[in-house]
């Protein structure tokens, strides 16, 4: 096949395993407790350990002697997690035991194996973002308890410290809580870096960090989550996913543009031609005043004019603001370029400061391009430091899912929280328009770094590329996030890079893909079907639909002068059948799988896209099958 698997390589996933412990149902996966549910009530999203080195990167892990002994309402299983990088090793052994009492103990028996920096050791719990708005007690160190809420909109700092437990009703009379021994937890809106959770984590932010953590030294935790008040057994079972449309519900498709690929070649007549088949609003181009502006800028114009769009100019400034911005100035009066928005950061300022922001909008208004300023960090930076509103046109914030986990079903968790992210910014945002920009697939660069990143090595594959985007994985993900953010409210999105490991399809310097050969004969990435299918719409609108498994499966549904298409994503790796409610009359169904991902990749012009039997239904109902990670495309007539 032209990629690997629908996962982006020939790995395979980690299994999973159901457990019960009483009325309570989880998963178990890779050392991490998921989904601890009461029925259709999700309690706990998940429990898992971390070593976080001096960056606050994760340690990469490694389970040994994964033993489990499971009954119908109990189990036990012990593993051993060993965690090795660079001059780090630490191991631990992990004991679950789940009891028919409806409780479940979780605990963490470490030891350094060498002396090295470490930013955190130990668990994280999260609950889920659907807990927010609800009423909470928070038992603390000291034995006080205080009443609080999970907070609805994003908050930027930690809503509870010293917590040794945190208890929430789940129903009527029905209680669950989460006790945490053998460190001192605190709680953060995790929904700061769209993980769609607050978690509870150890060691308080208080304390220095990096901490020197000698050879020998032991960490022991335990995490207890008991539920009380269960008169009688509640067993829900999985049901199938359920896709209910709303065609009375819309709201306008935003403009959506890419960034120019920092690899730094320019496009070719072929990649202009297929980039052209997307209908781009914009393409963003990162300007820093060390480089020659006018080249870059020149390069940059004729590849937005060959596409047919805008620039997205983000400008980087460093000391000398008012110099630098004349120097800005300066190119853009002389080459004259189409702009959708110029957008200004400045080095130091993980959101830009007001000063900046004035000197911006002082030098570069007249110039009359709409101002735009945020930042491109994080939207915890956004949320900790407000922009000065009332002086932009714009607020803008990058996205990314992979902050704090890192596995397929973590990174679909982020889909919903990526609205949030909106929702709260309108907060403080004085009517604002808001674009998303850039959306990345994994960090760019990280603001909280102690210590200088590790070299890259020659001829390698990117840090910041990750081979999920080039595959079917990257294509579901994209068309969820796409869904999230127009029916959160954004007014402009701006995703990934036009070519190259971080593009909608490889860079015409295949030498690059030497690591992973089979690239070679790619012409677009899986993904790039979800825009290309997008782009007839431009002009239309986003119509609601809901799904009762949003982490399995859900859809972005199009309208258009009278045509509808609805794209269906399935989140899993497993084949998904799917009930979709709204639409009926004559339709075509085209599917990009891994039936057909090597025909899909290797041609945009696949097969996929030639006329297909119209399919008659004569009700509101519908089922459709999807393989794992599947893309589903349906295009009703009238």
């Amino acid at each position: 096949m032209a990629i690997r698997n629908h996962n982006g390589t020939g790995e395979a996933l980690p299994e999973y395993i159901i457990l019960r412990a009483g009325s309570l149902t989880m998963r178990y996966e890779a050392g991490t407790l998921r989904n601890i549910r009461l029925g259709e009530h999700e309690i706990v999203r998940g429990i898992y350990a971390a070593v976080r080195d001096q960056n606050w990167g994760t340690v990469p892990v490694k389970l040994h002697d994964v033993k489990l002994d499971n009954h119908a309402d109990s189990f036990r299983l012990t593993f051993t997690s060993e965690h090795v990088q660079d001059d780090i090793h630490f191991i631990w052994k992990g004991t679950i035991q789940g009891d028919a009492n409806s409780s479940i103990q979780f605990s963490f028996d470490g030891e350094a194996l060498s002396s090295f920096k470490r930013n955190r050791i130990g668990f994280c719990v999260l609950h889920p973002m659907s807990v927010a708005s609800l009423s909470c007690e928070v038992e603390h160190t000291n034995g006080s308890t205080e009443q609080g809420t999970f907070p609805q909109f994003i908050v930027p700092h930690q809503p509870f410290f010293n917590i040794r437990a945190v208890s929430h009703e789940v129903l009527p009379g029905i209680v669950a809580q989460v006790r945490m021994d053998g460190d001192i937890f605190e709680m953060e809106d995790q929904r700061n870096w769209v993980d769609a959770s607050y978690k509870t984590y150890c060691t308080p932010l208080s304390l220095p960090f990096p901490a020197l953590v000698e050879s020998h030294t032991k960490v022991q935790q335990t995490i207890t989550v008991q539920v009380s008040g269960i008169t009688e057994p509640i067993i829900v079972g999985d049901p199938s996913p359920i896709l209910e449309i709303n065609t009375n519900d819309g709201v306008p498709l935003p403009p959506i543009g890419l960034c120019n690929a920092s690899h730094g070649e320019p496009l070719t007549q072929q990649e202009t031609d297929l980039l052209k088949s997307l209908c781009l609003a914009h393409l963003r181009v990162d300007l820093n005043p060390s480089e020659d502006l006018i080249k870059k800028l020149r390069q940059s114009m004729h590849e937005a004019d060959g596409l047919g769009c805008a620039l997205e100019l983000a400008i980087h400034l460093s000391s000398d603001v008012d110099e630098e911005l004349q120097q800005f100035r300066s190119a853009i009066d002389l080459l004259k370029p189409n702009i959708a928005r110029l957008v200004v950061f400045r080095e130091g300022e993980t959101s830009t400061h007001r000063s900046t922001v004035a000197a911006a909008r002082r030098i570069l208004a007249p110039y009359g391009a709409p101002l735009g300023s945020g930042t491109d960090a994080f939207y915890a930076e956004l949320n900790r430091n407000h922009p000065p509103a009332d002086l932009l046109d714009w607020i803008t914030y990058s996205i990314n899912p992979q902050v704090h986990a890192f596995d397929n079903a973590s990174l679909i968790e982020t889909l919903p929280a990526q609205a949030v992210t909106i929702e709260s910014t309108r907060q403080f945002s004085m009517d604002t328009k808001i674009a998303i920009s850039p959306v990345t697939f994994k960090m760019r660069w990280n603001p909280n770094a102690t210590a200088p990143e590790p070299e890259q090595l020659t001829g390698s594959m990117p840090r910041r590329a990750d081979m999920r985007q080039m595959a079917l994985f990257g294509a579901v993900w994209t068309l969820g996030s796409i869904k999230s953010l127009v029916l959160g409210g954004a007014d402009s999105l701006t995703y990934y890079e036009t070519t190259g490991w971080l593009g909608v399809m490889p860079s015409a310097n295949q030498n690059q893909y030497s690591e992973q050969p089979e690239l070679r004969t790619v012409s677009v990435y899986p993904l790039y079907h979800v825009f290309a299918d997008i782009a007839p719409f431009v002009g239309g609108e986003v119509l609601s639909i809901t799904s009762n498994q949003p982490q399995k499966c859900d859809a972005l549904v199009l309208r258009c002068e009278g045509s509808l298409r609805i794209m269906v994503a399935n989140y899993t790796p497993e084949t998904q059948r799917v009930t979709i409610k709204g639409p009926a009359g004559n339709f075509t169904l085209k599917k990009l799988d891994e039936m057909t991902l090597e025909e899909s990749t290797t041609s945009a012009d696949m097969s996929r896209n030639e006329p297909a039997t119209w399919i008659k239904t004569d009700n509101s109902s519908m089922e459709i099958e999807l393989l794992p990670y599947a893309y589903v495309r349906l295009d009703f007539k009238d």
